[in-house]
């Protein structure tokens, strides 16, 4: 299940993190430490997300 959620996270961890960056950029927060603040925050946040879709996944097949 490891490598299922190491495929996984590349996935939705850049996604969230993008998802986050687009979001600091529309509400006007364009320097360079609240888009890494946010950049970070979506990956971090990408973990729990990764296990969860990733144990769903795994106990379905």
């Amino acid at each position: 299940m490891l490598r299922l959620a190491g495929i996984l996270y590349a996935l939705i961890g850049s996604t969230l993190a993008g998802s986050a960056v687009v979001a600091a950029l529309v509400t006007g927060h364009d320097t360079l430490v609240p888009i890494v603040a946010c950049a970070a925050a979506g990956a971090v946040l990408g973990v729990p997300v990764t296990w969860l879709v990733a144990r769903k996944v795994y106990s379905e097949s």
